[in-house]
Protein backbone atom coordinates (compact mmCIF):
# COMPACT_ATOMS: atom_id res chain seq x y z
CA UNK A 1 0.00 0.00 0.00
CA UNK A 2 3.08 2.58 1.17
CA UNK A 3 4.48 1.91 -2.59
CA UNK A 4 1.84 1.80 -4.49
CA UNK A 5 1.13 5.23 -2.21
CA UNK A 6 4.65 6.34 -2.87
CA UNK A 7 4.37 5.73 -6.87
CA UNK A 8 1.23 7.46 -6.92
CA UNK A 9 2.89 10.70 -5.42
CA UNK A 10 5.79 10.13 -7.71
CA UNK A 11 4.09 9.73 -10.88
CA UNK A 12 1.74 12.91 -10.17
CA UNK A 13 5.01 15.40 -9.54
CA UNK A 14 6.26 14.02 -12.68
CA UNK A 15 3.42 14.53 -14.44
CA UNK A 16 2.83 18.32 -13.05
CA UNK A 17 6.25 18.95 -13.99
CA UNK A 18 5.80 18.05 -17.53
CA UNK A 19 2.62 19.67 -17.76
CA UNK A 20 4.71 22.95 -16.44
CA UNK A 21 6.98 22.26 -19.16
CA UNK A 22 4.95 22.19 -21.78
CA UNK A 23 2.93 25.10 -20.48
CA UNK A 24 5.62 26.79 -20.57
CA UNK A 25 6.33 25.88 -23.84
CA UNK A 26 3.16 27.29 -25.28
CA UNK A 27 3.38 30.44 -23.92
CA UNK A 28 7.41 31.09 -24.82
CA UNK A 29 5.74 30.07 -28.71
CA UNK A 30 3.43 32.71 -28.36
CA UNK A 31 6.39 35.98 -27.07
CA UNK A 32 8.90 34.97 -30.05
CA UNK A 33 8.85 36.75 -32.67
CA UNK A 34 9.94 35.97 -36.29
CA UNK A 35 12.96 36.03 -37.37
CA UNK A 36 13.94 39.29 -39.58
CA UNK A 37 11.11 40.89 -37.77
CA UNK A 38 12.76 43.37 -35.57
CA UNK A 39 15.83 45.93 -37.09
CA UNK A 40 19.49 45.47 -36.01
CA UNK A 41 18.76 49.32 -34.20
CA UNK A 42 16.08 48.07 -32.51
CA UNK A 43 17.52 44.65 -31.27
CA UNK A 44 20.28 46.98 -29.94
CA UNK A 45 17.84 49.00 -28.27
CA UNK A 46 16.46 46.02 -26.67
CA UNK A 47 19.85 45.04 -25.75
CA UNK A 48 20.44 48.14 -23.95
CA UNK A 49 17.40 47.12 -21.42
CA UNK A 50 18.44 43.32 -21.19
CA UNK A 51 21.75 44.80 -20.58
CA UNK A 52 20.79 46.70 -17.55
CA UNK A 53 18.91 43.82 -16.28
CA UNK A 54 21.23 41.13 -16.29
CA UNK A 55 24.32 43.33 -15.05
CA UNK A 56 21.91 44.38 -12.45
CA UNK A 57 23.27 42.79 -9.00
CA UNK A 58 19.97 41.13 -8.50
CA UNK A 59 20.50 39.01 -11.12
CA UNK A 60 24.42 38.95 -11.57
CA UNK A 61 25.36 37.99 -8.03
CA UNK A 62 25.14 34.35 -8.59
CA UNK A 63 26.64 34.13 -11.71
CA UNK A 64 30.33 33.93 -10.47
CA UNK A 65 33.14 32.57 -11.61
CA UNK A 66 35.14 28.99 -10.67
CA UNK A 67 35.81 30.32 -7.12
CA UNK A 68 32.46 30.10 -6.71
CA UNK A 69 31.95 33.11 -3.95
CA UNK A 70 28.72 34.61 -4.27
CA UNK A 71 28.12 38.06 -4.23
CA UNK A 72 25.86 39.60 -1.95
CA UNK A 73 23.63 43.11 -1.65
CA UNK A 74 21.96 43.07 1.34
CA UNK A 75 18.48 45.06 2.09
CA UNK A 76 19.39 48.72 2.09
CA UNK A 77 22.10 48.33 0.07
CA UNK A 78 22.80 48.85 -3.52
CA UNK A 79 27.40 48.13 -3.50
CA UNK A 80 27.69 44.22 -3.86
CA UNK A 81 30.74 42.83 -1.96
CA UNK A 82 31.29 38.68 -1.00
CA UNK A 83 28.50 36.99 0.38
CA UNK A 84 28.79 37.68 4.33
CA UNK A 85 29.62 34.76 6.53
CA UNK A 86 32.37 33.37 4.74
CA UNK A 87 29.88 31.46 2.48
CA UNK A 88 31.64 29.04 -0.58
CA UNK A 89 29.50 27.74 -3.41
CA UNK A 90 32.35 25.13 -3.24
CA UNK A 91 32.60 22.69 -6.29
CA UNK A 92 28.68 21.02 -6.06
CA UNK A 93 28.44 25.11 -6.33
CA UNK A 94 24.85 24.52 -4.70
CA UNK A 95 27.19 25.45 -1.40
CA UNK A 96 29.81 24.02 0.15
CA UNK A 97 28.80 20.29 1.46
CA UNK A 98 28.47 20.82 5.15
CA UNK A 99 26.70 24.59 4.52
CA UNK A 100 24.22 24.21 1.62
CA UNK A 101 22.90 27.23 0.48
CA UNK A 102 19.36 25.64 1.25
CA UNK A 103 20.62 25.95 5.07
CA UNK A 104 19.13 30.15 4.70
CA UNK A 105 17.88 30.00 1.12
CA UNK A 106 14.22 27.67 1.24
CA UNK A 107 13.03 26.54 -1.89
CA UNK A 108 9.69 28.22 -1.11
CA UNK A 109 6.82 29.92 -3.30
CA UNK A 110 5.94 32.23 -0.96
CA UNK A 111 6.86 35.92 -0.89
CA UNK A 112 10.17 37.43 -0.24
CA UNK A 113 9.08 38.78 3.05
CA UNK A 114 10.01 40.17 5.43
CA UNK A 115 13.18 41.45 4.73
CA UNK A 116 16.11 40.75 5.80
CA UNK A 117 15.16 36.91 5.84
CA UNK A 118 16.90 35.30 2.87
CA UNK A 119 15.48 35.52 -0.57
CA UNK A 120 13.33 32.32 -1.50
CA UNK A 121 12.89 30.69 -4.96
CA UNK A 122 10.55 27.52 -6.28
CA UNK A 123 13.49 25.87 -7.27
CA UNK A 124 16.91 24.89 -5.65
CA UNK A 125 19.50 27.76 -4.66
CA UNK A 126 22.44 27.58 -6.66
CA UNK A 127 24.77 29.43 -8.11
CA UNK A 128 24.81 29.73 -11.97
CA UNK A 129 27.46 27.04 -13.94
CA UNK A 130 30.88 28.63 -14.44
CA UNK A 131 29.97 28.75 -18.21
CA UNK A 132 27.00 31.16 -17.38
CA UNK A 133 29.45 34.08 -15.51
CA UNK A 134 28.26 37.95 -15.56
CA UNK A 135 29.37 39.35 -12.52
CA UNK A 136 32.54 42.02 -13.33
CA UNK A 137 31.86 41.47 -17.55
CA UNK A 138 30.89 43.98 -19.62
CA UNK A 139 27.70 44.22 -21.45
CA UNK A 140 29.07 43.63 -24.48
CA UNK A 141 31.02 39.63 -23.49
CA UNK A 142 27.83 39.36 -21.91
CA UNK A 143 25.99 39.94 -24.85
CA UNK A 144 28.18 37.41 -27.09
CA UNK A 145 28.10 35.01 -24.21
CA UNK A 146 24.50 34.84 -24.16
CA UNK A 147 24.11 34.63 -28.50
CA UNK A 148 26.68 31.55 -27.73
CA UNK A 149 24.97 27.94 -27.39
CA UNK A 150 28.07 26.78 -25.88
CA UNK A 151 28.15 29.38 -22.91
CA UNK A 152 24.23 29.34 -22.59
CA UNK A 153 23.02 26.09 -22.00
CA UNK A 154 22.39 25.09 -26.06
CA UNK A 155 19.53 27.76 -26.79
CA UNK A 156 18.75 29.47 -29.47
CA UNK A 157 17.14 32.67 -29.82
CA UNK A 158 13.57 31.49 -28.62
CA UNK A 159 15.11 28.53 -26.56
CA UNK A 160 16.30 31.95 -24.37
CA UNK A 161 12.73 33.61 -23.99
CA UNK A 162 11.72 29.24 -23.28
CA UNK A 163 14.45 29.52 -20.63
CA UNK A 164 12.45 32.74 -19.19
CA UNK A 165 9.12 31.34 -18.97
CA UNK A 166 10.16 27.77 -17.81
CA UNK A 167 11.80 29.56 -14.71
CA UNK A 168 9.07 31.57 -13.97
CA UNK A 169 6.53 28.58 -14.23
CA UNK A 170 8.73 27.32 -11.51
CA UNK A 171 8.58 30.41 -9.55
CA UNK A 172 12.31 30.43 -10.03
CA UNK A 173 15.36 33.06 -9.77
CA UNK A 174 14.38 35.02 -13.14
CA UNK A 175 10.95 36.26 -12.31
CA UNK A 176 11.45 36.81 -8.41
CA UNK A 177 14.47 39.30 -9.74
CA UNK A 178 11.82 41.67 -9.55
CA UNK A 179 10.46 40.80 -5.88
CA UNK A 180 13.00 40.46 -3.50
CA UNK A 181 11.66 41.96 -0.69
CA UNK A 182 11.44 45.07 0.56
CA UNK A 183 14.44 47.08 0.80
CA UNK A 184 16.10 45.12 -1.54
CA UNK A 185 16.44 46.84 -4.99
CA UNK A 186 15.51 45.52 -8.50
CA UNK A 187 16.21 45.36 -12.07
CA UNK A 188 14.63 48.12 -14.35
CA UNK A 189 11.31 47.40 -16.02
CA UNK A 190 9.32 44.55 -14.93
CA UNK A 191 10.21 40.53 -15.65
CA UNK A 192 7.11 40.49 -18.91
CA UNK A 193 9.38 43.75 -20.27
CA UNK A 194 12.43 41.49 -20.07
CA UNK A 195 10.45 38.67 -21.85
CA UNK A 196 9.39 41.02 -24.62
CA UNK A 197 12.76 42.74 -25.20
CA UNK A 198 14.16 39.28 -25.34
CA UNK A 199 12.19 38.33 -28.18
CA UNK A 200 12.89 41.75 -29.74
CA UNK A 201 16.21 41.11 -29.78
CA UNK A 202 16.16 37.88 -30.88
CA UNK A 203 14.02 38.56 -33.95
CA UNK A 204 16.58 41.22 -35.08
CA UNK A 205 19.17 38.45 -35.05
CA UNK A 206 20.79 38.68 -31.30
CA UNK A 207 22.97 42.05 -32.18
CA UNK A 208 25.71 42.68 -30.01
CA UNK A 209 27.42 46.79 -29.36
CA UNK A 210 30.73 46.65 -30.96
Amino acid sequence: MQRSLIAFVLAASAVAALTGIVAAKDEAAKDVLPSGSVSRAEGLEAWKRIEAVVTHPRCANCHVDAKAIPIWTPAGETKPRPHGMNIHGGESRIGTEAIPCSTCHMTSTQANEPAPSPPRAGIDWQLAPVAFIWFGKSGAEICAQLKDPKRNGGRDAAGLVGHLRHDASLSGFIPRGWAPGAGRSTPPGTFEDHVKDMALWGAAGQPCPN
